[in-house]
């Protein structure tokens, strides 16, 4: 492992994608395994100025010991603590910012009992609701990023030595994450920034109703947008003290809100996607007036049922994200494995809960008010890859113009 460029990778972490502020607590969650990058970006966060740093270690082969052996009303028990162990931070004085470092086993979970899982999760999702505000809303900066465990490194690279695949994830990351031995992270993020940027700028010109995607593989879906969407990308600004941060490290995403009823057609995945720990694979989804009313999979259709059965709002979607085809991610030709990676080498789509900051001033809106421009609320948000290199996307216009977004996986503009 270099650790001249792993440094440098948590330096753009910590001082970009959450931009640390003087004054700031710093919470960070990590893997065990990743104790020398915990240390690194408590390094870079201190030298920001952060006030504390505190970080947070994960051990997913605890947690599947745990999700084997604990009963299930154990593990839907959620104690007050573990939500004022966060809010204690984001109502201090100067706040919080907070960093989570990726690297599950995409099926760490294999072999256990999927029902379980399923209200283990959704329960922590709903005790932590209050938290999950200040992200979802954008009251605090929030960052995600990833580095290679053992177990992840062995899915995305079969057959290789363990130290050997952690090196080449280690090399896949930081490639298709623009950190280069020598070279200057930030002012290439600042290129790609600009460069996404212009590309969100030009796609709320168009002053958009619905976009149609038409894929090779037999997608034909029409997505309608929520009343007063806005599309973002790349970097995003805190509510209120408008401080800028980039929420997912590799973006290569221009995304909006669909509106809830409005989603008509048939959409087939182009990349596996990882759920509760299990994968799956080549499923195709029936929409009607915005809600699934089919759905079947290759691999993982009973998976897939339980996540569109989560609650009322998952089978409606809360995101559409358009990717080109040439972005690092796919022209790296690795499968990550990993949905904050997967998701940046494809258009894709979101079951469940939509951005707030997709809506023009819905930030400061109450759920019913964002139901009413049209955004989907759900306790999941589930990105699923549905671009490929053929894809064909026109857009309609408020004033009724059709216009192309994508012409063969690429932008047309």
């Amino acid at each position: 492992m270099d650790l001249a460029r792993m440094q440098q990778y948590a330096d753009f972490i910590v001082r970009v994608g959450v931009n640390v502020r003087p004054g700031q607590n710093f919470l960070i969650h990590c893997p065990v395994e990743g104790a020398e990058m915990a240390r690194a970006c408590a390094r870079a966060g201190y030298a920001a100025g952060a006030k504390r740093v505190i970080v947070r270690y994960g051990d997913e082969q605890i947690d599947r010991i745990t999700m084997e052996h604990c009963a299930e009303e154990v593990l839907c028990d959620i104690k007050p603590h573990q939500l004022r162990s966060y809010l204690d931070y984001a109502e201090d004085e100067g706040g919080v910012c907070t960093l989570s470092i990726s690297s599950r086993d995409p099926e760490i979970y294999k072999g256990l009992d999927g029902e379980k899982i399923q209200k283990a999760n959704l329960a922590s999702r709903a005790a932590l609701q209050p938290w999950r505000e200040y992200t979802m809303a954008s009251r605090i900066q929030w960052c995600i990023a990833a580095i290679p465990t053992v177990g992840w490194a062995r899915k995305v690279f079969p057959g290789l030595p363990d130290d050997e695949a952690v090196e080449k994830l280690w090399d896949a990351i930081f490639d298709v994450c623009r950190v280069k031995a020598g070279g200057d992270v930030v002012a290439e993020w600042q290129r790609h920034v600009e460069r996404t940027a212009a590309r969100r700028d030009q796609m709320n010109q168009l002053d958009l109703v619905s976009v149609h995607l038409e894929g090779e593989n037999g997608t034909d879906l029409v997505i309608g947008l929520a009343d007063d969407s806005t599309w973002e990308g790349a970097s995003e600004y805190t509510q209120g003290t408008h401080i800028p941060f980039i929420a997912n490290i590799p973006t290569e995403e221009v995304f909006t809100a669909p509106h809830k009823d409005k989603v008509d057609g048939v959409v087939k995945s182009t990349r596996p996607y990882v759920y509760n720990g299990e994968l799956i694979e080549d499923f195709t989804v029936w929409f009607e007036k915005g809600r699934v009313v089919k759905y079947e999979a290759r691999r993982g259709e009973e998976l897939l049922g339980k996540l569109l059965d989560s609650d009322e709002g998952a089978r409606s979607i809360g995101e559409i994200a358009l990717v080109p085809a040439s972005s690092p991610i796919r022209r790296s030709g690795v499968l990550f494995y990993n949905t904050l990676f997967d998701e940046n080498a494809a258009c894709h789509i979101a079951f469940g809960r939509g951005y707030p900051t997709n809506i023009r001033g819905g930030a400061d809106m109450t759920t019913a008010q964002l139901l009413e421009k049209g955004l989907n609320d759900s306790a999941i948000h589930e990105d699923v890859m549905v671009g490929s290199e053929r894809m064909n996307i026109t857009g309609l216009t408020r004033s009724g113009e059709t216009v192309q977004i994508f012409r063969d996986g690429e932008w047309a503009f």
